[in-house]
């Protein structure tokens, strides 16, 4: 049987770090991982990092050259079987809720015919505004499947809702859904 076809997505924030052991869960369960980043998560992570993870290069630009022609966004999600958002900021919640497609990833979001698994994390500050909760209720409403945020120790330096799910939780979810 070959390979399922796992697009990573990574926002920026600090629980970025924790995709890294999501990349390799998924490679050593066999599955073809390609990783795509926000800027943002370029900052809390590195591409190579991921690179060496998944055995392919890192996407973090729409119009890079190195990438398909018609555009990453195009040729990745063609044969994906699943892209997971991990971790999925307030950010990129409100923006998958609204259609808003101004980045790689967004653009990815939107031409994705696959099953979606979002990983949200941010501070439970943020996780409890009213105007995130509406995004989260838009795109479950949407059928967008989505694991956590757990409740927990959180890098702004309280505990509460808002701490993304850890990987083996997320390739169970993950395993679930294909």
């Amino acid at each position: 049987m070959p390979p399922r076809h796992v697009v990573v997505a990574i926002g920026a924030g600090i629980a970025a770090y924790k995709s890294a052991t999501l990349v390799s869960r998924l490679v050593q369960q066999d599955f073809a991982v390609r990783v795509v980043m926000t800027s943002g998560a370029q900052e809390f992570i590195g591409q190579a990092t991921l690179a060496a993870l998944s055995g392919h290069p890192v996407a973090s630009d729409r119009f890079d050259p190195a990438h398909h022609p018609l555009g990453t966004h195009i040729e990745w999600t063609k044969d994906a079987d699943l892209l997971i958002v991990a971790p999925a900021t307030a950010d990129l919640l409100g923006k998958f809720a609204n259609g808003i497609a101004d980045t790689l990833l967004t653009t990815m979001w939107l031409q994705a015919e696959c099953p979606l698994l979002l990983a949200p994390a941010m501070s439970n500050v943020m996780w409890e505004k009213p105007s995130v909760q509406r995004n989260v209720a838009q795109l479950r409403e949407d059928g967008i499947q989505m694991i956590g945020p757990d409740h927990g120790w959180l890098s702004c330096r309280r505990k509460g809702p808002g701490r993304m799910a850890e990987p083996e939780a997320i390739l169970e979810a993950a395993k679930k859904l294909l």
